[in-house]
This record gives C-alpha cells, sequence and structure tokens, in this order.
C-alpha cells in the first residue's frame, strides 16, 4: 500500500450519514454541522476517489454504483 493514503475520516463519516439518510440536511443534522460542511466534504471524497458517489436529485439522494461499492 506504499503511496496510498487513506481518506480523510469526517469525509468518510459525512459520506456515510448521507448515504444512510439519503440527505445531506439530515446528515448535517446528525453530524451536527451545516449542510454545506457535508457536502464539501462528500465532494472532496469525489474529487480524491475521481468518480461520482450520488446522483443529486430534487428529491435526494441516489447511491452511484461506486457509492455503493464505497
Amino acid at each position: 500500500m506504499a503511496g496510498r493514503s487513506l481518506p480523510p475520516l469526517h469525509a468518510v463519516r459525512a459520506f456515510e450519514a448521507a448515504a444512510r439518510h439519503r440527505s445531506i440536511t439530515r446528515a448535517a443534522d446528525e453530524l451536527n454541522v451545516t449542510p454545506g460542511a457535508v457536502s464539501r466534504h462528500v465532494r472532496a471524497l469525489e474529487q480524491r476517489m475521481e468518480t461520482a458517489l450520488f446522483l443529486r436529485r430534487a428529491t435526494g439522494l441516489d447511491l452511484t454504483k461506486a457509492g455503493e461499492m464505497l
């Protein structure tokens, strides 16, 4: 595993909560942070992984195949 590092824990926690709730807002409420913070953490994780983890819809979030695998 030389040269590889784990993603930041706060980004993984934000992703996990958003995936479970299918909502950035509900994930933010659970984590006691702002929805913007959760969104930034998830986007940073997506950039790090170089793939989308969610399909963002007006009615909430859906996981992509990569998101389901994570």
